[in-house]
């Protein structure tokens, strides 16, 4: 998928159908002159109807059409005829979709299972035709119902993304590298802060045919929690993360301070996120020979609160290990 492709924010535009009138019919047949009241109910009007749809990764579908318009229900008619309800609208949506009101902001609901629907705006009930109001005081009732009005919304569809492993790091910190390396993804690797603005997905393939996912997103800089940089665009994406994967370079200036940045920007932004498992990876270790490596080694195990490993995407170093400890986190 190509960046451009990557759309996880959308507004949109949703009217549901109104109700059909109900029909105030008199019945009329030869030799019949005063037949009583025969008008049909009208129609529902049609709903627009949320569907998660696991088979999409994105709301690029969204991208070009932003208006989305049900039928309205057809009016009632004679001989008690009921009009035809308005065709729904289905909107397939990935997996992690939330649907917020563009007004309040309020989120009305998540999709989170395939085939899972949920109504976004109802269609108008069909009114009731003059049949329903005959009383033994008036027997010809000459008027009906009119449709109910349908609803319309203006709603924004956030996408975050559902991925097993989620790389934490700093901007140019190597997580495109390693993504490229470990999967088959192919996202743009450059030697600049922010080449990825959109999150890249990947599938690790592990041993005995068994794999998982993992997302390369947007890098933090320190104020992303308050909207920095691209702030809480990365940040809404690690939400959805079963473990964290931290890659801080070998080269950095202090690794425990990153790391505590790191952590500190999701703590603020989000509390909940430091539930999750977190394993620290030391990137670009090829840089390092033995002796700086043991020494880097010793100040780190009486430093960094969570488990590490030394790795290198171009060296092709520790690769497997690291494969290896995110399963087994996976599945503990």
């Amino acid at each position: 998928m190509t960046e451009g492709n990557f759309v996880d924010y959308v507004k949109l535009y949703v009217s549901s159908g109104n109700g059909g009138k109900g029909s105030a019919h008199l019945h009329r047949e030869k030799y019949i002159e005063k037949g009583g009241p025969d008008g049909g109910d009208g129609g529902r009007g049609g709903h627009v109807i949320i569907r998660g749809n696991q088979n999409l990764w994105t709301l690029y579908i969204y991208k070009f059409k932003r208006h989305f318009k049900a039928e309205h229900g057809l009016h009632g008619s004679k001989s008690r005829s009921t009009g035809a309800d308005g065709t729904d609208v289905y909107m397939d949506v990935p997996l992690g979709t939330v649907v917020r009101d563009k007004e309040t902001n309020d989120i009305l609901f998540e999709i989170t299972d395939h085939g899972e629907e949920r109504i976004i705006a109802k269609g108008g009930m069909g009114g009731r035709g003059n049949w329903h109001f005959k009383t033994s005081t008036n027997q010809t009732p000459r008027y009906a119902q009119p449709g109910i009005p349908g609803e319309e919304i203006e709603i924004v569809l956030e996408l975050k993304v559902l991925a097993d492993v989620g790389l934490v790091g700093f901007p140019n910190a190597g997580k495109s590298t390693l993504l490229s390396v470990v999967t088959a993804a192919k996202p743009k690797i450059a030697d600049y802060e922010f080449t990825t603005l959109k999150p890249n997905l990947g599938i690790v393939e592990h041993r005995d045919h068994q794999s998982f996912v993992i997302a390369d997103i947007p890098g933090i800089i320190e104020g992303a929690a308050e909207g920095r940089g691209l702030g809480h665009y990365f940040l809404r994406h690690i939400e959805r993360n079963s473990v964290l994967l931290f890659l801080i370079p070998a080269d950095a200036v202090d690794i425990r301070k990153q790391y505590d940045i790191l952590l500190d920007e999701l703590r603020r932004y989000n509390p909940e996120i430091l539930d999750k498992e977190r394993i620290v990876a030391i990137s670009k270790s090829d840089m390092l020979d033995d002796e700086l490596k043991a020494e880097l080694k010793e100040i780190l195990d009486g430093e960094l609160p969570v488990d590490y490993l030394f790795i290198s995407s171009v060296a092709q170093q520790g690769l497997q290990e690291l494969k290896d400890k995110l399963w087994k986190t996976l599945n503990d």
